[in-house]
């Protein structure tokens, strides 16, 4: 070992000549995931330092539906030493003569609100201006909610048709990130502006949210397990300053972890660089090995020295990315701030680091190795005659062991990495079946080029490309898995995009509403529907009653424990009842109509199944603060899909009909008449709230494409790493194209001729490397939309032109950069220096 390690001291010697490319590969991959790791971290910190202002306090108590009772306020003030109520609900706003109207996330505060932080207002007054002036009661406004209703400080308006002025633009509130994804601007007015009004009404939806700051030294998660105790049964939903805001911190860990993944393809894309530098590397390393093997040295160690050499590089690349990923999410960490809707803390955290560190070393580890496991069969006389070429193959069986072994430490590492195995495993499946298809691929052409080459003896250029792509030591194979694989997510991230704009676009307006109305008091069901039905283009209108539950319990034990974090179980659902059944039964029977008895419950088919639930299970659900247990008669086929009405859980009419309720409804109108509808209700149904499908849509688009957005920049650095595998591919096959551009000028071939030749090769490899990504893409593409969204697949024929352009670019500006030194060589010269 001592020899290997001063034989691997020497060649350190020399310098990186040569292994540029490895270093600039690693350093890319490593550095992409650990600046995604260390902007993951950052929200994290940001999340539990300011949990306590985001939630407006140390803990919550929220009900849904309803408020506190006196005895449940009364405890919630004996445990705290200071205390706030605020009502959140979703309602209209619009001009005094409802020429205009928007849909507004409407907060009710009181006197306390906020408990921490600070509301920043347009003018600056303070929260007591609510108050209002010459007996109206006063409301902040979203900026954009009052530019579009043209309003400026001083002027009325409505809200759920009772009237306010505004006092000020709402341009910043402190717990504003707790309340989730809204699909309508903000409006804050005080609490007791709406006592009385039809928007507390009984059956009318809306939350209420206790915010608390506690006395010194009290315990969160003792005060957790007491509230949990007091109100079991009540419906309470509890947070705490611990996890302030649950789904922007479950979006976030999802989103980087799969982004991360994204950021292991990119290291993938390195690790053929990675292989091909190693290879080059043995290749110019042959003289030395072959006098090292004349000396007496083992193929032990010699695999040593060059192992040493290996680790070293790579610690150095490793480092090197960590180093960048750091440090550029440090120097960016204003602009990473002001682009985050909560707050972020941006220091070097630990996880990113050795994270990154290990998906590079195990990259580096297993793409090095397959090249070095050669060096076993090079023997001394194979190595100083180069005629005679060592034999192509799979490495030795313990070289395979060693490599399966880093591989399978690798997913490992990667599943337990990002907590979620069943996308992991997926995404490493693709990123793996992709390498195998574009490999394949790759044989293929080349064995087309050697066909077709023969052919093609009139086109000098053309044969002369064709004979290069098909050669022995083609650099083909490098150039089309390295480039094809950051073209193929860029291909599935277009072909998704383009789905998904499609089905907006082209699906909607067949299918889906063009309102949901909500809050709709029963006594008024008739006159709406007969008031819209009488407008012009309204085609139908769908009304169902609709309240809020939870799932509490399945068979009497805890939902969560029993089904886990489905997103059924994840706070309160719409749920309905009825006589008769809207969709198809897929199992079981609907209860008679008049049916008195026990509770009984239809559930969705999808989500039934998902859940493990079957007939005659009991379902636990808890509605405006009563626990109801059902039995469970029978399965629906609900298709969510239409963007109709749908409610995953079904009672019968006997157990809740006598409950406070509002009916939803669905109105079917074409986009045109959508503006005069909304007009109508707001002047004539003020209090019931219209949510237009096409604009809540939008949101959600917006919100994918900003998805989608993250994904192609991080699909960005696989292919710049591609990009330096293709550089260093040019550059290893510089050699041959000058002994190649020697003979051609021997045999009268001229620069122009030559020139074509490689610009010919060059394009060919990139089209056929963007064509084999634009295939394997719109697969991806399909199975992400069709399989997971349930949605259609359109192909994007121009997203796929647009792939296939960029990879002849890419491969075009890599061979032409490095051509033009071997065209301006001297043939005697080159060909003197072969002899």
């Amino acid at each position: 070992m001592s020899l290997a390690v001063r034989i691997a001291r020497a060649e350190l010697r020399g310098g990186l000549r040569g292994f540029r490319i490895f270093l600039l590969c690693l350093m890319l991959g490593v550095a992409a995931i650990t600046a995604v790791g260390e902007v993951r971290e950052a929200i994290k910190a940001g999340l539990a330092a300011e949990g306590s202002t985001m939630l407006g306090g140390q803990a919550e108590m929220e009900f849904t539906y309803r408020r506190a009772t006196p005895e449940e306020r009364d405890w919630i003030v004996a445990n705290a030493r200071a205390f706030s109520e605020v009502v959140e609900m979703r309602s209209m706003a619009a001009l005094e003569d409802g020429s205009e109207t928007a849909l507004t996330q409407l907060k009710a505060v009181d006197g306390a609100w906020p408990l921490l932080g600070q509301a920043q207002l347009d003018p600056p007054v303070g929260v007591a201006a609510l108050a209002g002036q010459g007996g109206v009661p006063g409301a902040f406004l979203d900026p954009v909610l009052a530019d579009r209703l043209g309003l400026q400080p001083g002027d009325t308006f409505k809200i759920g048709g009772e009237s306010f002025v505004l006092m000020a633009r709402l341009v910043r509130e402190p717990d504003a990130a707790s309340a989730g994804m809204a699909f309508g601007a903000r409006s804050v007015v005080a609490l007791s502006s709406l006592e009385g009004t039809p928007l507390l009404a009984p059956g009318t939806l809306y939350e209420t949210k206790y915010r608390v700051l506690l006395p010194e030294g009290t315990s969160l998660s003792a005060l957790s397990r007491a509230a949990e105790d007091r109100f079991a049964g009540a419906g309470m939903k509890w947070a705490d300053e611990t996890r302030a805001a649950p789904s922007i911190e479950r979006f976030t860990d999802r989103l980087s972890s799969f982004l991360v993944l994204v950021g292991l393809a990119g290291l993938a894309v390195g690790g053929v660089g990675i292989s091909a530098t190693v290879q080059a590397w043995i290749a110019r390393k042959a003289a030395t090995i072959a006098t090292l093997r004349a000396l007496g040295a083992s193929g032990t160690t010699i695999r040593g020295a060059f192992l040493i050499q290996l680790a070293v590089l790579t610690t150095v690349g490793v480092a090197a990315g960590l180093a960048l990923g750091g440090g550029a999410v440090f120097a960016a960490r204003g602009l990473i701030a002001d682009a985050m809707p909560v707050p972020v803390e941006v220091s070097l955290s630990a996880r990113p680091l050795y994270e990154a560190a290990i998906y590079g070393a195990l990259t580096a580890g297993i793409f090095a190795l397959w090249p070095l496991a050669r060096l076993s069969e090079l023997r001394a006389a194979t190595l100083y005659r180069e005629a005679e070429k060592p034999r192509r193959g799979l490495p030795p069986l313990g070289f395979l062991a060693i490599i399966a072994g880093l591989t399978a430490a690798l997913v490992l590492a990667a599943v337990l990495f990002s907590g979620l195995p069943t996308l992991t495993l997926v995404t490493l499946g693709g990123v793996a079946g992709a390498l195998v298809l574009l490999a394949l691929a790759a044989m293929g052409i080349r064995a087309l080029a050697r066909r077709f080459a023969p052919r093609t003896s009139r086109r000098p250029a053309l044969h002369a490309a064709l004979a290069a792509i098909g050669a022995p030591r083609s650099e083909a194979t490098a150039v089309i898995l390295a480039l094809g694989l950051g073209l193929t997510v860029l291909s599935a991230v277009a072909q998704v995009q383009s789905g998904l704009r499609g089905a907006i676009a082209q699906e909607l307006p067949q299918q889906a509403p063009a309102f949901f109305l909500l809050d709709i008091p029963p006594p008024e069901r008739a006159a709406l529907v007969d008031r819209l039905m009488a407008q012009e283009g309204v085609s139908r209108i769908d009304t169902v009653p609709m309240l809020r539950g939870i799932v509490t319990e399945i068979n009497g034990q805890n939902a969560r424990e029993v089904a886990g974090e489905h997103w059924v179980l994840r706070g309160d659902r719409g749920v309905t009842f009825a006589e008769t059944p809207r969709e198809e039964l897929t199992a079981g029977e609907w209860w008679p109509e008049g049916y008195t008895g026990p509770p009984l419950v239809s559930v969705s088919q999808e989500e039934a199944t998902e859940l493990g639930l079957k007939l005659g299970d009991k379902l636990t659900v808890n509605i405006l603060g009563r626990d109801i247990v059902a039995e469970i008669t029978s399965f629906r086929n609900v298709d969510f899909s239409t963007m109709g009405i749908g409610f995953v859980l079904t009672f019968d009419a006997a157990t809740l009909s006598s409950a406070p309720h509002t009916d939803l409804a669905t109105v079917y109108a074409p986009p045109e008449t959508e503006a005069g509808l909304l007009r109508l209700m707001a002047q004539e149904f003020p209090t019931v709230t219209a949510v237009p499908v096409r604009e809540a849509l939008s949101r959600v688009s917006e919100a994918l494409g900003s998805i989608a957005t993250a994904v192609g920049l991080a699909a960005s650095v696989t292919l710049v790493t591609g990009f330096a595998v293709l550089l260093g591919a040019a550059a290893s096959g510089e050699e041959a194209r000058a002994r190649e551009a020697a003979l051609l000028k021997t045999l009268g071939a001229t620069r122009g001729l030559i020139l074509r030749s490689f610009a010919l090769r060059a394009a060919l490899m990139g089209a056929a490397a963007g064509i084999i990504a634009v295939g394997v893409g719109a697969l991806a593409g399909w199975a992400v939309l069709v399989l997971v969204m349930e949605s259609s697949f359109r192909f994007d024929a121009l997203a796929a032109l647009l792939v296939v352009a960029g990879g002849m670019a890419a491969v075009l500006l890599a061979g032409t950069l490095f051509a033009l030194r071997p065209l301006s060589a001297r043939p005697a010269r080159v060909l003197r220096a072969q002899e």
